[in-house]
């Protein structure tokens, strides 16, 4: 991978070195992920599920705008428009990823929206063995989710599998961003434009209730911890990763997400779901043991108008 300090690196075999810093960054992606969603849910009493994903991701992407100003000016049409579709699945995809939680457990959305990694990670994959991590994934998601238990939730799980297909489509993308943009551009972009598609979705249903100081708040609260921390690191993890070892290493969002329902909505789990816990942490974990990117020269830079744009960019 391109180093972050002189953007430059060898050519030609996967930079495992780069495997641990990334895994560990995912990591934390998720943290903030199943944290900011749940902060979310505080707001349901008060502003709808599409609404308080508006609120979010509009003050996500004014603090990502004040933060790295793009030059929209300089950039290619090709780059905006990646930006641009990025920012329509990460809208389609948070819309109804609030619309799952606001009426399943946090746990259960994450195990059903892994199954939009769990595609990815499929596609991606070029060996047999690579394919198995995958499958013992789907085992735990499946123990997380015991399907047999109860009558399911079909609204719910629709929503759900909506924003699973949104994941699969938002890592492939995010990962062309991030190939294309320097720095974290590519994320204030994005970030804009899933405001903007979210804010076709809401229309004008604002109520005064959105704008007490509690809702501005928390969505400003939520907005940090996602999109923009998440966003950040996973640009980071998907610069070192594949799109199959990063979908296959989300595996482990469902176990975050039964943790958090714990402590923050007492959702305990179960003896099986601890089982199933287990299992997406050894399928995350094999299968980011041979995640590493194929190293490539390093792509054409931007020319702006007076100068030239390094591809390293910052690091975040």
């Amino acid at each position: 991978m391109t180093d972050r300090v002189s953007g430059r690196a060898p050519v030609g075999g996967p930079d495992t070195s780069s495997v641990l810093p990334a895994a560990a960054a995912t990591l934390c992606a998720m943290i903030s992920v199943q944290t900011g969603a749940a902060i979310a849910v505080l707001l349901f009493d008060q502003v709808p599920p599409a609404g308080t994903a508006w609120l979010r991701l509009s003050f996500g992407a004014l603090l990502l705008l004040l933060w790295t100003r793009p030059r929209i000016r300089s950039l290619p049409a090709r780059d905006l428009g990646a930006a641009a579709a990025l920012g329509a699945t990460s809208a389609a995809m948070t819309l109804c990823s609030f619309q799952a939680i606001d009426s399943l457990p946090l746990g259960t959305v994450s195990a059903v929206e892994f199954l939009g990694p769990l595609t990815v990670a499929l596609f991606g994959s070029r060996r047999p063995l690579d394919l198995l991590w995958p499958v013992v994934a789907l085992a735990g998601v499946l123990l997380l989710t015991r399907p047999w238990a109860a009558d399911p939730n079909w609204v719910g799980i629709g929503f759900a599998l909506g924003a699973a297909t949104g994941l699969g489509g938002y890592i492939v993308l995010t990962q062309k961003v991030a190939d294309r943009f320097t720095g974290q551009q590519g994320i204030a972009l994005s970030t804009t434009g899933a405001a903007l598609f979210t804010g076709l979705a809401v229309g004008w249903g604002a109520e005064g209730s959105w704008w007490s100081p509690r809702a501005l708040l928390i969505s400003a609260a939520a907005a940090v911890l996602l999109p923009i921390i998440p966003h950040i690191l996973e640009t980071l993890a998907l610069r070192r990763l594949t799109t199959a070892a990063f979908g296959t290493l989300m595996s482990l969002e469902p176990a975050i997400g039964t943790g958090v329902g714990a402590v923050a909505l007492a959702q305990i789990p179960g003896p099986q779901q601890l089982f199933g816990v287990a299992l997406v942490c050894v399928a995350g974990i094999a299968a980011c043991r041979r995640g590493a990117r194929q190293v490539q020269a390093p792509a054409p830079v931007h020319t702006a108008p007076t100068a030239q744009v390094s591809r390293a960019g910052s690091a975040p």
